[in-house]
């Protein structure tokens, strides 16, 4: 199971042509291209779900899929739609409030992530807390998938310690995160090849120990 190359080249097209017109014009390749991506991630989850236990078979394809049309009403970019596929799998599809795994489908752009998206208070709360504790647990569960913890995405962090912890604790940058995320890209090759799924699913593995050290935290 692979991406196709087709599904890239529409993606590319539309960052060209991101207008009204050019997508209806080309619906056909845009349905192609959508198939495709949902054939992908019903595979995925299928691989997923024989190793992590918060994946099941039952989750559709459909649910995690995020919408191509993008929502213009507060934005400057007035372009009606997005330029790549996305998907949130999780048992709650692309809505779950907990750990998930979420796929990047863009030509240059490609990745696969896995943790914790800017969660609740409360439960960021909880992981801080958990990574307080469990420092070590934590860093041994990175070192199961050969990860660091320089590996994990500092996209949303703190300047400052947050409520109730300290400038001086030896694990505070940590602290400082607000989404608890490891990613692995791919380029258009390793994307559209043969062994692509594999190569995502390994990634998935590789993360599994963090993620559940997540679920841990959140007592999932």
């Amino acid at each position: 199971m692979t991406i196709e190359k087709q599904t890239l080249d529409f993606l590319n097209q539309l960052r060209k042509n991101n207008n009204r017109d050019w997508f209806q014009e080309n619906k056909t390749m845009y349905e192609k291209a959508l198939v495709n991506v949902k054939d992908y991630i019903t595979q995925l989850i299928a691989e997923l779900a024989e190793f992590d236990p918060h994946i099941n078979t039952d989750i559709q394809a459909a649910r995690c899929l995020f919408r191509i049309y993008r929502d213009t009403r507060f934005s400057k970019d007035k372009t009606p739609y997005k330029t790549w596929f996305a998907a949130g799998i999780s048992v709650d599809g692309r809505k779950l409030d907990g750990p998930e795994y979420y796929l990047h489908i863009e030509p240059g752009k490609h990745f696969l992530a896995a943790g914790y998206w800017r969660p609740e208070k409360h439960h960021l709360n909880a992981i801080r807390q958990e990574i307080d504790y469990s420092y070590q647990e934590m860093v041994d569960a990175l070192a199961q998938g050969g990860w660091t913890v320089e590996d994990l995405s500092t996209e949303d962090k703190l300047k400052r310690a947050p409520a109730g912890y300290s400038e001086d604790d030896p694990h505070i940058e940590i602290l400082k995160l607000k989404s608890f995320i490891l990613y692995q890209s791919f380029n258009d090759s390793e994307i559209t090849d043969t062994k692509s799924l594999h190569k995502v699913v390994d990634t998935a593995k590789r993360i599994l120990p963090f993620k559940r050290f997540i679920h841990q935290a959140l007592d999932q």
